[in-house]
C-alpha cells in the first residue's frame, strides 16, 4: 500500500472539491495510524506548495458520536491558512457536502506538549478564546465514511471563520456558554460548551495528549477548534447562518457560489 499515492489522491479531491470513493473500499485493511499518516502527507503536500499550517481541529468530541463510530476518544485534523475565511461569505465552489457548526476556538500564546497536560497549563498557554464557525466537508460520496476514511480526509476539515473579538480564557464558564444557531432566520440547533467533552478545555488537553504519542505538540500562535457544540447543518448557495453565543455576541455567514 502506497500511502504517498493515497495522500495525493485525497489532496487532489480536497483541492478540486470532487467526491471520491471511500479508501476503505479499496483498502479495508487500512488502519487509523496509516490514515493519520495520509492526513499528514496530504497537508505537507499543501505546505510544500505554499500554504501554511496554522493549527488543529478536534472532531467526535461528543460521547454520543464516539459511541456511534465505536471509539473512545476524539479525532483530530490539521488547519491551513487557506482554510480561514477572512469575511463572512462562504463560497461553496470547491466544496462537496458543506455543513456549518458552531465552535469555540482557543488561540495559544505558549506551546503545549506531553501526555500529562492539565487544565491549568492549558489556561496559562491560552491567549484568548474566540467564537468560531467551522465548515466541514467530507470528500466521500454520499457523505458516507468510516472512522479510518474520515481521519485520512483530514477529519473533514474545509473552512473556518473566527470572530473578530477574542475573550480572556478566564472571562466565562466555557462549558456553560449557550449557542443558538439559525439558518435563514429559523432556529435549527441549540447547545452549550459542555457538549464538547464536558468542557472545551478538555478538548485541548486531549489533543495535546494525542499529538504527544506522535512526537508532536501545539505551538505558540496556533488555533485549536475544540469541536462542534451542535450538530453540523448542511448549507447551499443563498443560505444565511447566524449563531448567537451567550455573552459573546454572534457570527453570521452568508453562503454563495
Amino acid at each position: 500500500m502506497d500511502l504517498e499515492s493515497l495522500a495525493r489522491r485525497v489532496s487532489e479531491h480536497q483541492r478540486k472539491g470532487l467526491a471520491m470513493k471511500k479508501l476503505t473500499l479499496e483498502y479495508p485493511e487500512l488502519t487509523v495510524e496509516q490514515a493519520y499518516r495520509i492526513q499528514a502527507l496530504s497537508v505537507e503536500r499543501s505546505v510544500a506548495e505554499g500554504d501554511r499550517f496554522v493549527g488543529w481541529k478536534m472532531g467526535l468530541t461528543s460521547r454520543a458520536k464516539q459511541v456511534s463510530v465505536g471509539v473512545d476518544e476524539p479525532i483530530y485534523g490539521r488547519l491551513l491558512a487557506s482554510m480561514e475565511l477572512r469575511e463572512s461569505l462562504l463560497s461553496v465552489g470547491g466544496l462537496v457536502h458543506p455543513r456549518v457548526e458552531p465552535e469555540l476556538a482557543f488561540v495559544l500564546k505558549e506551546g503545549l506538549h506531553g501526555e500529562s497536560v492539565t487544565p491549568r497549563e492549558v489556561w496559562r498557554a491560552t491567549e484568548c478564546v474566540v467564537p468560531a464557525l467551522e465548515v466541514i466537508d467530507s470528500r466521500y460520496e454520499n457523505f458516507s465514511f468510516t472512522l479510518v476514511d474520515v481521519v485520512a480526509d483530514n477529519a473533514s476539515s474545509a473552512r473556518f471563520y473566527l470572530g473578530e473579538q477574542g475573550f480572556s480564557p478566564y472571562g466565562a464558564r466555557w462549558d456553560e456558554v449557550g449557542v443558538v444557531m439559525r439558518k435563514n432566520g429559523e432556529v435549527v440547533q441549540t447547545g452549550a460548551g459542555a457538549a464538547v467533552l464536558g468542557h472545551p478545555v478538555r478538548s485541548v488537553m486531549m489533543l495535546t495528549r494525542m499529538l504527544a504519542r506522535e512526537g508532536l505538540g501545539l505551538e505558540p500562535g496556533m488555533v485549536v477548534l475544540t469541536g462542534g457544540i451542535t450538530e453540523a447543518v448542511p448549507v447551499q448557495p443563498g443560505d444565511a447562518v447566524e449563531v448567537s453565543y451567550e455573552g459573546l455576541g454572534s457570527l453570521e455567514l452568508r453562503v454563495g457560489r
